[in-house]
């Protein structure tokens, strides 16, 4: 499926953090990626974040997965709605409507939560952080907009749910399958499902906060200061008052600061791999026997096709002409003349099949192969690893 009636570059230019946006199946054949059975044995998986939503009048429950099987059959007449994250790091179909979205750069890309809901189902009116495309996989869904909102929006008190006290819808859509809503940060809104049969993907993006930044930076920096590191003052002058903090040494101490704040290769380097780490680290996705030289070089040879791991996160940042460095869940590669231009296929492609390899470009796909960020898959009917 692609976005064969969608102009990326004029939504960037007049909607992306500007305003929602309803775009009308925009795909060139839109068919639902995931089943609603899928997506509940997802959410019973001990590995796989998930939530089940019961609305019961004003009154809402949460229950965080991993889920029993047998829950889904006790599910009374109440609303309630399926929210499982990171549905495109299991399935495949799933994942694959993210190459539709490359349009917005690969480090901002959070993941695809998928929903379920049964009749008059939704999470209750709220506001996100974050840009989101909403998607119709199947049945509809009932969006209302509602105003901007910001952390001192009145919230109804509840301890797993940030629910709006005061929503007003503005607008409202009616989404079909395969119909789109951009939602951009602080914009409230609200989903109610219509019908027992809806679901609803949702394609987030991440945007860090100062704070964020400027906090997980600095922690960085604290790791590899010495504590010989010190303000020192030659020359210091007589001043008429002890008591004052004086402007020359403002001055040192400031620059002391910014001197390592400023950084840009390092910050550069530091944001790299911050921002490439898997969004669930704990997972294990390396092959279980290690890969050799030798399977990787067999894999070039019989053209089979190098994909990225769904769950994986690859960015890089230019350092020259033929230099960048590579940015691998979390991992930084150095690459010069002989490996640059293969990272930089590898970030621009979901898959591709390589022709020759430099010796260098066969390290560094071992490496990767084997912290199970890629591998070679065989094309065949069934697309089995071929490494494991």
């Amino acid at each position: 499926m692609k976005l064969a009636h969608f102009d990326p570059a004029q939504f960037l230019a007049t909607h992306w953090q500007r305003a929602p946006l309803l775009i009308r199946n925009p795909w060139d054949e839109w068919q639902c990626p995931v089943e609603a059975d899928e997506l509940a044995g997802l959410a019973c998986e001990p590995q796989v974040e998930a939530r089940l939503i019961e609305q019961a009048g004003p009154d809402w429950a949460v229950e965080h997965g991993p889920l029993a099987e047998e829950r889904f059959a006790s599910l009374g007449s109440n609303p309630w709605t399926l929210l499982v994250q990171a549905v495109d790091h299991h399935v495949p179909e799933v994942a694959a409507l993210l190459a539709s979205f490359r349009f917005i750069p690969n480090w901002r890309v959070d993941d695809v939560m998928v929903s379920f809901a049964s009749d008059g189902g939704g999470v209750g009116p709220h506001f996100d952080q974050y840009d989101v495309f909403l998607i119709q996989g199947q049945g509809r869904r009932r969006w209302q907009i509602g105003a901007m909102c910001d952390e001192n929006s009145p919230l109804l008190p509840h301890g797993d749910l940030k629910l709006l006290r005061d929503f007003a819808a503005t607008e409202e859509f009616v989404l079909e399958p395969g119909d789109m809503l951009y939602v951009p940060p602080g914009v409230s809104h609200n989903g109610i499902a219509l019908g027992d049969d809806c679901m609803t993907l949702s394609i987030g993006f991440r945007a860090p906060s100062r704070a964020e930044l400027i906090g997980d930076w600095n922690d960085h920096l604290l790791e590899d200061l010495s504590e010989d590191d010190r303000y020192t003052d030659p020359g210091l002058a007589l001043q008429a008052n002890p008591g004052e903090i004086g402007a020359d040494a403002l001055d040192r101490l400031q620059a002391m600061v910014l001197e390592a704040l400023g950084d840009k290769r390092r910050f550069a380097r530091w944001f790299g791999a911050a921002s490439s780490t898997r969004k669930y680290p704990d997972i294990d996705w390396r092959p279980e026997e290690p890969l050799s030289l030798d399977d990787i070089r067999e894999a070039i040879e019989q053209q089979m096709e190098l994909q990225r791991n769904p769950a994986s996160r690859f960015a890089f940042v230019r350092e020259g002409r033929d230099a960048l460095m590579l940015f691998v869940d979390g991992e930084t590669f150095e690459c010069g003349a002989e490996t640059y231009a293969l990272a930089e296929a590898i970030c621009a492609n979901d898959s591709l099949t390589l022709d020759t390899v430099s010796d260098a470009a066969c390290e560094l796909l071992l490496t990767l192969g084997n912290m199970g960020s890629v591998a070679f898959v065989d094309d065949d009917e069934d697309g089995d690893d071929a490494d494991g």
